[in-house]
């Protein structure tokens, strides 16, 4: 099994591809997915951003429909030292901040120089984790959205503890990228937007 990232604009072409390489594809809804099968016995299941539920037509252009992002909504990027996130309104980005703190590496000294060092470098992640919760607080705004999640998982953690951000639904997918920078999220944000298709191929195919 295979998964594949696929922008909701370009989900029809790619059903018409995988019908091409497979001898055709009829759709069917199942487990809130949409799902196709090929005349050589491969499959696909394509899952809704947002992790919503798919309840309508089979046909593509109904659930590529369904696909379009909420009204508004987030993305928080956060490792030690970086972060950046959005709030966006369907498409379009409305407010956005990306930044760094200096966190030192880890250090081969032992003993008391590696304690205090130890301690420096959790006292500057930590200074780092409250600028990235203070600007997420802003940039996010009062009103509760769902809200995309990537980077570092314990420094994601420490940053949603805060309870300005609690009112924010986390929801699928989580996004596994580098350092963030503007770039990391521009692809952070089409990534929560795409749909993630599980495709199988029948065996020889």
């Amino acid at each position: 099994m295979a998964e594949v990232v696929v922008p909701p604009e370009r989900l029809e072409r790619w059903v018409v591809n995988f019908g091409a390489r497979h001898g055709g594809v009829t759709t069917d809804v199942a487990a809130g997915r949409l799902t196709g099968a090929g005349g050589d016995g491969s499959t696909f299941a394509a899952a809704l951003p947002f992790a919503r539920a798919y309840g309508g037509s089979p046909d593509v252009d109904a659930f590529r429909a369904a696909a379009a992002p909420p009204e508004t909504w987030g993305v928080l990027l956060v490792r030690k030292g970086g972060f950046a996130v959005a709030r966006l309104a369907g498409p379009r980005v409305v407010a956005s901040k990306v930044g760094r703190r200096h966190v030192q590496g880890r250090s081969k000294a032992g003993g008391q120089s590696q304690q205090r060092f130890a301690r420096r470098r959790d006292n500057q992640a930590r200074s780092a984790y409250d600028a990235a919760t203070d600007h997420a607080v802003t940039v996010l705004g009062e009103p509760a959205l769902a809200l995309v999640v990537g980077g570092d998982r314990t420094a994601v953690a420490a940053v949603l503890e805060d309870r300005r951000l609690a009112r924010h639904a986390v929801v699928d997918p989580w996004l596994p990228v580098p350092e963030p920078r503007r770039a990391e999220l521009d692809a952070a944000i089409a990534a929560a937007a795409a749909v993630r298709v599980e495709v199988v191929n029948a065996p020889g195919t």
